[in-house]
């Protein structure tokens, strides 16, 4: 598989089938996704594969309080939730609410895990939400949806349990202290086929030129 279709057509996936996802398939995708750039070479990401169905289930559990509380603000567009605004955001909704509530039935979740000594986060002193540490965790984490995806393998990445549930999390899996959550991957055989094409936003609208809102003049892809 080409590289421009496996990005073009990485989609999340919420149904997946039953069938286990090999040790091996896993063990390539993480073999790839190693060589991810990260801040001094440190290598902060650690992978957790989680199969047992009651490790899996408890997860399931904690995964839904937060997600249900968020549906239901999200269909009301009250505070704290996204207003559902026409009908394909609505189907995506409640599709995202089928997957939650099947968390934990799906063959494999991969915890991703990422020791904060390893991390530098040059934002932190900003009155915002500081991104900068996620730069040497995520591209790691698209690496291994990009390797899982060219062997036919679907995910979902997901960060519910990353807030108030990262201590559980850890505790459930033994991962010490050192190290935190930064996302949670549900990975299987997917039960419909791959998009052939994702739809995004148009590069005329993304790619500028010297200025934030110029347009850089070029044929679009």
């Amino acid at each position: 598989m080409e590289l421009r279709e496996a990005m073009t057509t990485l989609g999340t996936c919420r149904r997946f089938r039953p069938e286990p996802v090999p040790d091996e398939v896993l063990a390539r995708a993480v073999d790839a996704a190693r060589f991810a750039a990260s801040g001094g070479n440190r290598q902060p990401v650690r992978y957790v594969v989680v199969r047992d169905a009651r490790a899996r289930r408890q997860l399931g559990e904690w995964y839904r309080e937060p997600w249900l509380a968020y549906y239901e603000r999200a269909r009301a567009g009250g505070q704290g939730g996204h207003r559902v605004g026409g009908e394909r955001a609505a189907r995506m909704l409640e599709e995202a609410n089928r997957f939650a509530l099947a968390y934990g039935e799906h063959p494999a979740i991969v915890v991703v895990c990422a020791r904060l000594s390893d991390l530098f986060a040059t934002d932190t002193g900003l009155d915002r939400l500081s991104i900068v540490g996620g730069a040497s965790v995520y591209p790691t984490v698209q690496n291994l949806l990009l390797a899982l995806r060219e062997q036919g393998v679907a995910t979902a990445m997901t960060t519910l349990l990353c807030g108030a549930y990262d201590e559980r999390v850890r505790a459930l899996l033994g991962i010490p202290d050192e190290f935190v959550s930064a996302c949670q991957v549900v990975v299987g055989y997917p039960e419909r086929p791959f998009p052939r094409r994702l739809t995004r936003l148009p590069v005329g609208e993304l790619l500028f030129s010297e200025r934030f809102g110029a347009p850089l003049e070029v044929h679009a892809p």
